[in-house]
């Protein structure tokens, strides 16, 4: 290329130097050359050659350079930082954090100069000046062009673009905390969680005075269902702003998920005596004392909220949500009149379209009521992509993995403890009703639905390296039998904050854990399991009016609840087959209707002494974290069981999926895993 370079050109070349400098230093220098040939002694030209001679290891000369420029321009901040990053890289870290530091003196929003000065603190084993040059750094990020471009683009949610200039940004600054920051952000936007609390965790390792980088790292291990540690670190925040509210909420949201809902109900109400307006923090108010047993009180909050924001759906799904609450005319047309809105967003349409529904269905509009739960589930089917034919296969993986071979092969393997009962099975097939009855006996601990099993899950497929395309049934079947006991063990670990009372048992009562019952007998091979099933026409259609607060992807299509519920009976009649007796059943319409029978075997399954405390059930004042949770607090009834009926000429799609499992139930088709075919 030519380089030659009139004297009227300098400034124009200069500039084009400077934008070579990071990716082609050659020719950078090659530019700046052609400048000084130009207008000898340009401290322009001399300072973006001192910079691409530093760059291509030219150590000697760079500095030999920037220091006579130094010496010439003291005034000039990009000089003094151009010397330090050239005495840093010839190993002077003495005399380049002196450069530094004269450089932010002169320039303190010169960008790049706090992130280096940060650097030569921190191995300087300046830990405290490091973080505070850190966080002048992200103060005065904003005047950093890349970063802006970044910050840009994730603002438009070009996450692409976004992700493509924060990943050449760390490459070339990987200690550019503002920019890890940022990436997290992008993670945690993508599902990728633990990517992003690694990105955070090496944010605050440098700089932990880093507040924003906290906040986040605090909210991304409380949705990771890493609650303890989440707490934690809004104490360590909150000892340093006391009077930040929004730290205070996710404060009274973590307490929840740990189950002190008397300690998040206080935090709930001194946020609101603060901010008596904010309608999102009413609502978690309410949910806390929802599960605290305290429904009129949380009616009241939901109430409260939909007075601060009529359009806010979540609150009337609350509302709904609660199966006690009968709507009027008033409420209807409230409703009503949100939906014909033009600008109400996906989310807010939803949850009414569930709540319109649910209060339609209570008055006996069944076609309506059939018609608005029909759009709000798909709406939500919109946002939650689901591939039915990729969950038969996964199925059938499993199916193949766990045989009465594999069994053998790791008898006596695992973690011996026997605390764990696990209730499994489909979604509102009456898993709240035996967790409570459950516990109701001394000897055993009710929970919540514990995430601790899928995230092992996570973990076996992390170790092959790539998590989204391996099954984890593969990497279990390779480990070790040492390695089968550390993970029943880490189980064990991981639930320990949610066992608060000390008994000998506990309940998790994740439903979806049916898909790892192999895993669970592999790692846990004493740990009880019992499966709620219940009519599927009752089931699904029950799933089908539930708008969940995250997951359940099957559960807003009739096909897709028909396949789902067909091949949970598939493979929980193979572990029926490979492990004769291992899981206890209950049909919930048996429990309906012989309750002491069914509680009798179900006690002595978990080989517990009867107690008759688990027929009053419905007097244990424990906090229930799901959507049954109003109804365990009553006796057992027997009007929801024939419901479904009503709406039996819409459910065909549903009848159609289930195919044979629907004609055997309670029993499984005879050979079902070969009866059935593709989606």
């Amino acid at each position: 290329m030519s380089v030659a370079t009139p004297l009227a050109g300098v400034e124009a070349a200069l500039a084009h130097a400077l934008r070579l400098l990071e990716a082609q230093p050659e020719l950078a220098a090659e530019q700046a050359r052609a400048i000084l040939e130009a207008a000898p002694g340009h401290p322009g030209g001399e300072l973006v050659l001192g910079m691409a001679e530093t760059a291509l290891g030219e150590h000697a000369a760079a500095l030999r350079r920037l220091a006579a420029l130094a010496q010439a321009q003291p005034g000039s901040a990009m000089t003094w930082l151009a010397l330090g990053r050239a005495q840093a890289a010839q190993g002077e870290d003495a005399q380049a954090q002196a450069c530094m530091e004269r450089a932010v003196a002169l320039q303190p929003a010169l960008p790049g100069a706090w992130l280096a000065l940060a650097d030569l603190r921190l191995a300087r084993g300046n830990a405290a000046g490091a973080d505070a040059a850190y966080l002048q750094h992200v103060q005065h990020s904003a005047r950093d062009p890349a970063l802006m471009a970044a910050a840009d683009a994730l603002a438009r949610g070009d996450l692409p673009d976004a992700e493509t200039r924060l990943r050449a940004r760390l490459s070339a600054h990987p200690t550019d905390v503002a920019a890890l920051r940022m990436l997290a952000e992008l993670g945690a936007r993508l599902g990728r969680n633990e990517d992003a609390i690694l990105l955070l965790e090496q944010a605050l390792a440098r700089a932990p005075g880093f507040a924003a980088a906290r906040q986040n790292y605090a909210a991304l291990l409380n949705r990771g269902n890493r609650h303890d540690e989440a707490l934690v670190e809004v104490d360590r925040l909150l000892e340093r702003d006391p009077d930040n509210q929004s730290l205070h909420n996710l404060r009274a949201v973590i307490l929840g998920k740990l189950g002190d809902f008397e300690a998040a109900i206080d935090a709930y109400e001194r946020v609101l005596a603060r901010l008596p307006g904010q309608w999102q923090v009413w609502l978690g108010y309410g949910h806390a004392l929802k599960t605290a047993g305290r429904t009129g009180d949380a009616i009241a909050a939901y109430r409260r909220a939909i007075v601060l924001n009529p359009g806010f759906g979540s609150a009337w799904w609350s509302l709904a949500n609660l199966k006690t609450v009968r709507f009027d005319a008033a409420d209807i047309e409230a409703m009503r009149a949100q939906l014909a809105r033009n600008d109400l967003d996906d989310d807010a349409r939803l949850h009414f379209e569930f709540a319109l529904g649910k209060a339609l269905e209570d008055a006996g509009e069944d076609a309506d009521a059939f018609t608005h739960y029909a759009r709000g589930n798909a709406l939500r089917r919109a946002q939650l992509p689901y591939d039915a034919a990729l969950a038969r296969e996964r199925t059938r993986r499993a199916m193949a993995t766990y045989t009465p071979g594999f069994f053998a092969e790791r008898a006596g393997a695992g973690c011996p403890a026997p605390d764990p009962i696990f209730v499994v099975g489909m979604p509102r097939a009456g898993s709240t009703l035996i967790e409570q009855i459950l516990a109701s006996h001394p000897q055993v601990e009710g929970t919540m639905e514990l995430p601790a099993i899928i995230a092992i899950t996570r973990q076996l497929r992390e170790r092959a390296g790539n998590p989204e395309t391996t099954s984890y049934h593969d990497v279990l079947a390779a480990l070790p039998r040492a390695e089968l006991e550390a993970l029943g063990r880490d189980y064990l670990r991981r639930v320990q904050p949610q066992r608060r009372e000390g008994r000998p048992l506990f309940i998790d009562k994740m439903p979806n854990n049916f898909a790892h019952v192999g895993l669970i007998h592999a790692i846990l091979p004493n740990a009880k399991i019992i499966d709620a099933r219940r009519h599927p026409l009752a089931c699904c259609f029950s799933n089908f009016k539930q708008h969940f607060a995250r997951g359940q992807a099957f559960s807003y299509d009739l096909s897709d609840l028909g396949h789902y519920y067909a091949d949970y009976v598939m493979l929980m009649a193979h572990f029926d087959a490979v492990l004769p007796g291992r899981i206890h059943r209950v049909f919930h319409e048996a429990m309906v209707e012989d309750t002491e029978a069914q509680v009798r075997a179900l006690l002595a399954y978990c080989g517990l002494e009867f107690d008759e405390r688990c027929l009053r059930f419905f007097e244990n004042p424990r906090a229930v974290r799901t959507a049954s949770s109003e109804q365990v607090r009553r006796p057992i009834y027997r009007e929801g069981l024939a419901q479904w009926q009503r709406f039996e000429p819409w459910l065909e799609p549903l009848k159609q999926a289930l195919g044979p499992v629907l004609e055997a139930y309670p029993k499984a088709p005879p050979d079902l895993g070969t009866a059935r075919g593709d989606c």
